[in-house]
């Protein structure tokens, strides 16, 4: 008589594991179909804006005379221009920043090395920086384009974070606010330093790389005023990143955040100064500046609306600056 053999048993290690991953797959598959999905709408949005722009562009060439129409594409082109970007968070921020919505809402096609975190030294003096940004615009000539322009950001992580307090005198000092020496050193020395060298390195990279072309315009902007209240990334914590200003502010005493605010400011300006002042070289007539400034609130009533932390704007706060980037790309940029 043949002996009954007893089932064998799937370790209770083994089953878990299983089960982990069929759960894995069937929710990466559905997080994949919900993303494209999202990404189709985003596409016909692009798709809309590209369209409205260059009929826009006919209306007007047609207005002024077939010699004009002649300047402006027969058919539509799948992007309104082609930009090359450098620069920080305001960059390279987590699900929106102004180069995304540049792509998406605005129709530009975006080729960057930006990262945040980045520093305009890091930008201005870093080998491989310059490395990676003539690939980006590589990739462009090898499409037999020209960039429409090069956009810049940076500055903010060179005098915001753990270094901030330094820029400061303490509250119950005989001179409460920012120092005027380490300011100028700062801002106005070490930072407008770095801007000059890295608007040589992206003008010589894109003469060298289209001789005969017009200079390649460059496009740089000054920070809006923030609102030094505290809150990082998220609310800020371990391991978030942020705040920024808050603890300098902190550690010289300075606790009540309107004059926090005018303090903010009065740094914001002579960044935006120094810019400007870059921006007037003679050898750089083919960069022009944003300002800013205004373009969100500080109100306390509604500021949270327009900041989403110390540094950086909120969903509709970067849809504000995004169109300021467009009405300087649309009209000052040809």
């Amino acid at each position: 008589m043949a002996t009954r053999q007893r089932p064998q048993r799937v370790p209770v290690t083994a089953f878990r594991k299983s089960t982990a991953e069929r759960a894995a797959i069937a929710t990466g598959r559905k997080e994949a179909a919900a993303t494209v999905a999202l990404r189709t709408r985003v596409r016909k949005q692009r798709e809309s804006a590209v369209q409205a722009r260059y009929r826009s562009l006919h209306k007007a060439a047609r207005n002024k005379g077939k010699k004009s129409a002649a300047f402006v594409p027969s058919a539509i082109p799948a992007d309104v221009g082609i930009l090359v970007a450098e620069g920080d968070s305001w960059f390279d921020y987590p699900f929106y920043d102004v180069l995304k919505m540049l792509d998406d809402a605005f129709g530009y096609r975006v080729e960057s090395v930006s990262h945040r975190g980045d520093t305009v030294e890091s930008m201005a003096y870093g080998g491989g920086q310059l490395d990676d940004f003539v690939r980006c615009l590589e990739r462009v000539k090898r499409d037999g384009k020209v960039p429409t322009a090069v956009l810049l950001s940076g500055g903010g992580n060179d005098f915001a974070g753990p270094e901030f307090g330094m820029l400061l005198e303490h509250k119950r000092s005989s001179f409460p606010g920012l120092n005027a020496t380490v300011l100028d050193g700062v801002i106005d020395q070490r930072i407008r330093t770095a801007y000059v060298k890295i608007l040589s390195r992206i003008t010589g990279a894109c003469e060298q790389l289209w001789p005969n072309e017009p200079t390649i315009p460059i496009v740089v902007h000054g920070y809006d005023y923030p609102v030094p209240d505290g809150r990082g990334y998220l609310g800020g914590g371990w391991p978030l990143p942020g705040p920024w200003l808050e603890p300098g502010f902190r550690e010289k005493d300075y606790a009540d955040l309107p004059e926090r605010v005018v303090i903010a400011a009065t740094m914001i300006d002579r960044f935006n100064g120094m810019l400007q002042s870059v921006v007037a070289m003679a050898s750089f007539r083919h960069v022009t500046y944003i300002n800013l400034r205004g373009t969100l609130s500080t109100k306390a009533k509604d500021y949270r609306l327009w900041w989403g932390n110390e540094l950086h704007p909120t969903r509709d706060g970067f849809a504000a600056v995004t169109r300021r980037f467009v009405e300087k790309l649309q009209n000052s940029i040809k």
